[in-house]
């Protein structure tokens, strides 16, 4: 049988990632139409229907949204239900991963370290992990409503932030997280169900306290640092558990799983993201260009997976 001819990249979303979602979208196109291998169009979506991506006439569509909608399940049950071959995770894999406390359950039950964490209750005035402590979305990324709370004056404002936002969007939850002392890696792993294996480590270092939504996508200042020195065997541990992880939650194609780094060489796992972003800034494409796959081997690739993985 022939290979995939017309690719359809989706970008925007609903959700508060929909500007990095824009960005990202054009990157995966760019790195299509330089591959020269496809008939690439490129479609700004909000939320769109079964019938909308039926209508798109794709053999393969892309869809690089992020949040909720794009990446947590509900972008998915209308892909499988349009019967067309994507790129990404399956919707059962895709909740999984954007609740951060499912995943978190999966590391301790396959004994991956990862930092305590509970479910935010708005009535509680203290924080029953004590303080420091990081108060976040259970089901957002790109650091999005997340609070580091050092100082019991942190606390109060963020339970405040944290209260507001779930009365401005109903069934939105929250989570703490004790706060490790320790910098951030991420490790990207390509074709998890297949061939899997993990690209080069990033250390992260952003120039402010947090790497935060600024520090991701607006500054110019973090300093990534790809394939980094890193003490005795942490590569390896990170690699094996970010593969290890990825399998076990039914994550498919590629996804970024990011991890603290302690003083003591201890590796945390932090959280999964199964549609790393494709900008300027991104780390996914950074660590496969790092690797030997340039940008449009590697979307080209990705749309060889779906392919490959489509629905008989």
């Amino acid at each position: 049988m022939s290979g995939p001819r017309r690719v359809v990249v989706l970008g925007g979303g609903p959700d508060a990632e929909r500007e990095v979602s824009l960005n990202s979208s054009q990157g995966v196109y760019d790195g299509l139409m330089k591959s020269g291998e496809y008939d690439v169009e490129r479609i700004v979506v909000d939320r769109p229907s079964v019938a909308d991506l039926r209508a798109m006439k794709a053999d393969v569509i892309v869809p690089v949204l992020h949040g909720p909608f794009g990446e947590g399940g509900p972008l998915q049950d209308r892909l499988e239900e349009a019967g067309v071959a994507y790129v990404g995770c399956g919707p059962v894999a895709a909740r999984l991963a954007m609740d951060k406390l499912a995943t978190k359950a999966a590391a301790w039950r396959l004994g991956i370290p990862t930092a305590p964490a509970v479910v935010f209750n708005v009535n509680d005035d203290v924080s029953p992990l004590g303080i420091p402590v990081v108060v976040k979305p259970v089901h957002e990324g790109s650091s999005v409503g997340v609070h580091l709370c050092k100082t019991k004056e942190k606390w109060t404002a963020a339970r405040a932030a944290a209260a507001k936002d779930m009365i401005a969007h109903p069934g939105r939850v929250y989570m703490l997280e004790s706060l490790v002392d320790a910098s951030e890696l991420t490790v990207g792993v390509y074709d998890p169900q297949g061939d899997a294996r993990a690209l080069p480590p990033i250390h992260i270092q952003p120039a402010t306290e947090f790497y935060d939504y600024e520090a991701k996508y607006l500054r110019d200042d973090t300093k990534y640092t790809v394939d980094p020195p890193l003490p005795a065997g942490v590569k390896e541990a990170i690699s094996s558990r970010a593969i290890k992880l990825v399998k076990d939650l039914g994550v498919r194609h590629l996804c970024r799983v990011d991890f603290l780094l302690d003083k003591s060489g201890g590796a945390w796992m932090l959280e999964v993201n199964t549609m790393p972003g494709f900008t300027s800034h991104s780390l996914y494409p950074k660590a496969a260009a790092h690797a030997g796959t340039p940008l449009p081997d590697l979307v080209s690739a990705l749309v060889e997976m779906a392919w490959r993985d489509r629905r008989s």
